[in-house]
C-alpha cells in the first residue's frame, strides 16, 4: 500500500520509474532468497508438507467416521423407539413369571402343612404349630385366594385352625391344675413310702408346698424380671423358643409360656381368659377332690401298715 501510495503521489515520471525498478530489484532478491532457502530446506518442507497432508486426511476421515457414528446411533435410537414396547412386555413377563415359581414353590410348602402340622402336635411342639398354620392360613386366604385347587385345603386348615386354640387351653389347663398338684401328690406319696420303711410311727408330715412352680411364681421368677413390669415380662415372653431336642414339658412355666404365646398368635386371648374363669371353680374343685382322694389313700395304707406290725407273725 505504501508503494502504491508512492507511486500515486509522484508527479515525475522518472522518479516513477527509478521506484518500480527499486521494486522489481527487491522482487528478484526475494525470489533468488526464497529459492536458495528451499533448497537449503527441500527435505524438512517436504516432510512439513507430507504431514501436513496426513493430518489432514485423518481429520477427514475421522470426521466422517463421527458423521457415520452419528447416524448409526441415531438409527439404534429409531430401533431402540420402536422395540420398547415389546422390550417391556418381555420384561413384565419375566416378572411374572417369577412370581408364578414362587406362588408354586409356597404351594408345594402348604401341602405339606398338614402333615408336619400332625408330627408338631404329637410331639407337643405347640408353638412351631402354631406359627406354621398362621402363615399358611394367611397365605391361603391372601396371595392363594383365587386358587380353586386348593379350596379342601383352605378349609382344612381353617377349621384345625379355628380349633387350635382349644387344645391349647386344655393343655393349659392341664399345666395349671394337674400337673402342678400331681407333684405335691407325688411327694406326699414319696414320704409315705420312706415312711413305711423306716417303720416311723409318727403322724405324716404336712406336704411342703412352698417350693411349687406355681403360675404367679413364673410371673415374679427373675427370669421375668420383677413383679410389676409388665414391659419386661412381654419382652421375656417374646423371648421364648421351642427347643426341638428336648421334652416340652420338662418345663412347665416355659412351656405354659409357649401356650400363651401361641394362643396370642391366634388372637384367641380372650377367648382364653373366658375358658379360665369359666373352668376355674370347676377346676378348683377337682383339685380337692382329688387331693382328698390321695389323703385319704395314705392315711389307709399307713392305717393298714400299723395294723399288720402290731399283729403276731
Amino acid at each position: 500500500l505504501g508503494v502504491l501510495r508512492t507511486l500515486s503521489t509522484s508527479d515525475d515520471v522518472e522518479d516513477r520509474e527509478n521506484e518500480k525498478g527499486r521494486l522489481e530489484e527487491a522482487y528478484e532478491k526475494c525470489d533468488r532468497d526464497l529459492d536458495e532457502l528451499i533448497v537449503q530446506h527441500y527435505t524438512e518442507l517436504t516432510t512439513a508438507i507430507r504431514t501436513y497432508q496426513s493430518i489432514t486426511e485423518r481429520i477427514t476421515n475421522s470426521r466422517n467416521k463421527i458423521k457415520q457414528v452419528k447416524e448409526n446411533l441415531l438409527s439404534c435410537k429409531m430401533l431402540l423407539h420402536c422395540k420398547r414396547d415389546e422390550l417391556r412386555k418381555l420384561w413384565i413377563e419375566g416378572i411374572e413369571h417369577k412370581h408364578v415359581l414362587n406362588l408354586l414353590d409356597e404351594i408345594e410348602n402348604i401341602k405339606q402343612v398338614p402333615q408336619k402340622l400332625e408330627q408338631c402336635m404329637a410331639s407337643k411342639r405347640y408353638l412351631n404349630a402354631t406359627d406354621m398354620l398362621v402363615s399358611a392360613v394367611d397365605s391361603l386366604e391372601g396371595p392363594l385366594l383365587q386358587v380353586e385347587g386348593l379350596s379342601d385345603l383352605r378349609l382344612e386348615l381353617h377349621s384345625k385352625k379355628m380349633n387350635l386354640h382349644l387344645v391349647l387351653i386344655d393343655e393349659l389347663h392341664r399345666h395349671l391344675y394337674i400337673r402342678s398338684t400331681n407333684r405335691v401328690g407325688q411327694r406326699g406319696r414319696d414320704r409315705a413310702r420312706l415312711g413305711s420303711l423306716v417303720k416311723d410311727s409318727s403322724p405324716v408330715p404336712l406336704m411342703d408346698v412352698t417350693n411349687l412352680s406355681t403360675p404367679r411364681k413364673f410371673l415374679e421368677t427373675s427370669q421375668f424380671s420383677t413383679p410389676g413390669s409388665s414391659t419386661m415380662r412381654d419382652s421375656s415372653l417374646l423371648e421364648i423358643k421351642e427347643d426341638t431336642e428336648l421334652d416340652p414339658e420338662e418345663n412347665s412355666a416355659v412351656f405354659m409360656g409357649i401356650l400363651i404365646k401361641g394362643l396370642a398368635k391366634l388372637k384367641k386371648i380372650p377367648e382364653t381368659v373366658k375358658a379360665i374363669q369359666e373352668r376355674l371353680e370347676q377346676e378348683l374343685k377337682q383339685i380337692v377332690k382329688r387331693s382328698t382322694t390321695q389323703v385319704a389313700d395314705n392315711g389307709y395304707q399307713r392305717g393298714e401298715n400299723i395294723s399288720q406290725e402290731n399283729q403276731p407273725r
